[in-house]
């Protein structure tokens, strides 16, 4: 059964709290870690204590939805906290574009590289998507819907007027959601956005509150080619704004299958409503 997002919002670690210390057994460890090999290369950016304690947390929830729900905040307690909002460059707002989901997956939750219980995995290179959502205040945004949306490996979307329908991959979700906690953070695992006629690699975003809208922007490849060939991306005219929302996809430290990891986090020009 899949759980809900709102259970598995209620469900996640409280990163209010101040991490409990516990003991660096590493032997102990070490077994433990072999439960979730995995996601090692995650866990393996940790502390020993934290590794740990984020183990132990999760021993009795084994599902991997469940398990990148919970990575996301558990790697958000170690983040340094707070930003200073001069530094800050508001992400830009970009266009919708025509496919969004016309008809949402059975299955929208972070993971969108297997649907449901599903065996066979989504083709593409398989990417780590983390980043928080910060306030015009640079404060982090709790509660703060976040839906991605891309193509498939082929450059098919999962919309019925998408091109290429035919090579659609039937075992990429496609479109993804994930619910912030106090830390702002959020986490999807998904593929390495590829280039169709017309367009450079990207994925949308669209950030949520409350039932509104707060923002839809695109998030490119950094050094990417094609992107100044793309006329999305040079809409953005101002080099800051275009940093902002170029980010670099990089191999994640210790994957053993050429994971990537990218890291896109998204100021907005708003501070909602508590």
């Amino acid at each position: 059964m899949v759980v809900s997002l709102a259970t598995r919002a209620e469900r996640k670690l409280d990163v209010d709290e101040k991490p409990r210390m516990c003991g660096e057994d590493k032997a102990r460890l070490l077994r433990l870690k072999r439960r979730f090999s995995f996601h090692r290369p995650f866990l393996d950016n940790l502390s020993a204590c934290a590794q740990f304690q984020f183990i132990m947390q999760n021993l009795s929830s084994l599902d991997r939805r469940r398990f990148l729900t919970r990575a996301g905040m558990s790697l958000a307690l170690f983040a340094v906290p707070g930003a200073f909002a001069e530094q800050l460059i508001r992400t830009p707002a970009q266009t919708e574009g025509p496919f969004y989901p016309d008809h949402l997956p059975l299955d929208t939750d972070n993971d969108l590289i297997v649907i449901n219980d599903a065996i066979t995995p989504a083709v593409g290179e398989i990417t780590y998507m983390s980043g928080r959502i910060l306030d015009a205040n640079g404060d982090p945004v709790r509660n703060a819907l976040v839906e991605i949306w891309q193509c498939d490996n082929g450059g098919a979307y999962l919309h019925s007027h998408t091109g290429n329908a035919e090579k659609r991959d039937r075992n990429f979700q496609g479109f993804g959601r994930f619910l912030t906690g106090s830390t702002g953070e959020y986490l999807f695992r998904t593929i390495k956005p590829v280039s169709y006629p017309g367009r450079t690699p990207h994925i949308h975003y669209k950030v949520k509150a409350k039932g509104k809208d707060l923002l839809t922007t695109q998030c490119y490849i950094k050094g990417h080619p094609g992107n100044e060939k793309d006329g999305i991306w040079r809409s953005v005219r101002d080099e800051k704004l275009r940093d902002a929302i170029t980010v670099d996809f990089a191999p994640l430290k210790g994957a053993k299958a050429g994971e990537l990891a990218a890291r896109f986090d998204i100021v907005l020009g708003v501070t909602p409503e508590s």
